[in-house]
């Protein structure tokens, strides 16, 4: 038995669950559009472990949503996933924040699959795969326009989901597009799976050279 903690604060869902050998434990994640993961975080890691009846001591890895994302939200997650695997000595499991995102579709038929995050303007950080969740195209920032995907076969379903879906609708609009509205922010719940996987796998990150996969610069506003 593997018992793995997991971190995700790719976006404004701060949301942290704990589980042994593939099964979720426990659960805790709250959505605000003021980024309090700093605030909630530490709080929330302490609640999960004592809802599942589990010490910091018998963790066995841990698992971190790597990004894309929010600059401050991923740097803030990837610095309490790193904090803890070196005061443990625990490997550290990284879980690209798209694939997770797209793990809340759970249909079988055949479909490519769209998670995206808002990023600047009309852009958005976007992912394909398949329905089975394979990877058609890694990770790549989309300035979205009515050619948008154009390379993808439109003789199937597209499945857009995230936030960055709804820009989307601006700009395309066709009969084999399905737009998952319900399907908004990643969860610690679907990093589950996951992380699991790459436990059994021991596709472990260096430790002391990990860093957030951003995909772009950052860019701040210049002060008055």
């Amino acid at each position: 038995m593997s018992v793995i903690l997991h971190i995700e604060t790719a976006t404004k869902n701060c949301s942290i669950a704990i589980s042994r050998s593939g099964a979720m434990l426990a659960l805790k994640e709250h959505y605000s559009e003021q980024f309090s993961h700093s605030e909630q975080l530490h709080g929330f890691i302490q609640e999960v472990l004592k809802e599942a009846q589990i010490e910091m001591s018998v963790l066995d890895a841990v698992a971190v949503s790597k990004g894309p994302g929010s600059f401050t939200g991923l740097r803030i997650g990837v610095a309490a996933a790193k904090g803890i695997c070196f005061a443990l000595d625990l490997p550290l499991i990284a879980v690209n924040s798209l694939q997770i995102l797209s793990e809340n579709y759970n249909e079988s038929n055949k479909a490519l699959l769209f998670p995206m995050f808002d990023a600047r303007r009309m852009e958005v950080y976007v992912m394909v795969l398949n329905e089975k969740k394979q990877i058609v195209k890694p990770t790549f920032a989309e300035v979205l326009s009515p050619s948008s995907f154009n390379e993808f076969p439109t003789d199937i379903q597209w499945v857009f989901m995230g936030e960055g879906a709804e820009k989307c609708k601006e700009v395309l609009d066709a009969s084999h597009i399905e737009y998952r509205s319900e399907i908004q922010h990643p969860s610690a719940a679907e990093m589950v799976s996951l992380a699991w996987s790459a436990f059994k796998d021991k596709k472990f990150e260096d430790l002391a050279y990990f860093e957030p996969f951003y995909l772009k610069n950052f860019y701040s506003k210049a002060k008055k």
